[in-house]
């Protein structure tokens, strides 16, 4: 009978052993899922980031080829008009001479 009960306690002993193993290995597995769940967070602020960056960015550029855009139209025909005044200026020149 004492050697029965010595066998149920090494039994138990192995079996809370065996537990205490499996609740180690739980415990480093959601050390290791917090770490990862740590570092997806930080990589989705960091895009979160570089995506407002980035949004900014396009938002100057537009902003800078408008800009363009109406220097474009004012600067264009004054360009057009200068080169007909010269154009008329020396056919004058040319004219004159004869």
């Amino acid at each position: 009978m004492i050697e029965q009960g010595d066998r149920i306690i090494a039994l138990l002993s192995e079996i809370r052993d065996g537990q205490r193993l499996q609740l180690e290995g739980q415990m480093e597995a959601l050390a290791l899922q917090r770490e990862q769940t740590a570092l997806v967070q930080k990589h989705q602020e960091l895009a979160e980031r570089l995506q407002t960056r980035a949004e900014a960015i396009q938002d100057r550029s537009a902003q800078m080829i408008a800009r363009s855009r109406k220097a474009l139209a004012f600067i264009l025909p004054l360009i057009v008009l200068i080169v007909v005044v010269l154009a008329v200026y020396v056919a004058w020149i040319v004219l004159r001479r004869w």
